[in-house]
């Protein structure tokens, strides 16, 4: 199937979403959501409170040439959601040709929607980056994303932590592997 493509990243096409690129024009609601406690606490990598700018730069990091990590906003404009409504990403792993690692959230107000399960299935059968494997890890307090994850395939691999900037902590995880 041939995707579409904007800055080298292809458009993919889901039941109710579009996964897209970021765009500038997506700041206002990526301030929103991702300056929402309950979803940086769900990250590793998301500050609480979000500081000025940062919502900014993670759209310029994600347009970067040679960028490690492929983000998607999750648009579902076409089924009256929103212009974004969640973020999708694979994240290359070092040293690990086709191999990724991947990361969602989706805005609260649409929390138990399908919509993240919608997500990860379409961005797994596009499989953009040619993946031969995906890793996922998810916080322990938060099983309906783990549910998201085993029922898109992926197996549990074992227990370890990480840590969690908005929780200035580090966090008990479940790691899972999805292999193509």
């Amino acid at each position: 199937m041939e995707l579409k493509t904007i800055t080298g990243q292809p458009v993919i096409q889901a039941e109710r979403i579009t996964l897209r690129p970021l765009q500038r024009s997506d700041r206002g609601l990526l301030e929103l959501y991702a300056g929402d406690e309950r979803i940086a606490t769900s990250t590793r990598s998301i500050p609480h409170p979000l500081p000025p700018g940062a919502a900014e730069a993670f759209i310029t990091r994600s347009q970067a040439q040679g960028r490690n990590e492929d983000v998607w906003a999750l648009d579902g404009t076409g089924a009256g959601l929103g212009e974004l409504v969640g973020v999708i990403s694979l994240s290359r792993m070092e040293d690990a040709p086709h191999q990724s690692q991947i990361g969602y959230w989706v805005a609260p107000i649409l929390w138990h929607s399908g919509l993240a399960s919608e997500a990860v299935s379409a961005l797994l059968a596009a499989n953009p980056q040619n993946c031969d494997t995906v890793f996922a890890e998810v916080f322990q307090d938060n099983p309906f994303s783990a549910r998201i994850l085993t029922n898109a395939g992926f197996q549990y691999l074992g227990d370890a932590e990480t840590f969690s900037v908005a929780r200035d902590a580090n966090v008990a995880t479940w790691t899972y592997l999805k292999k193509f």
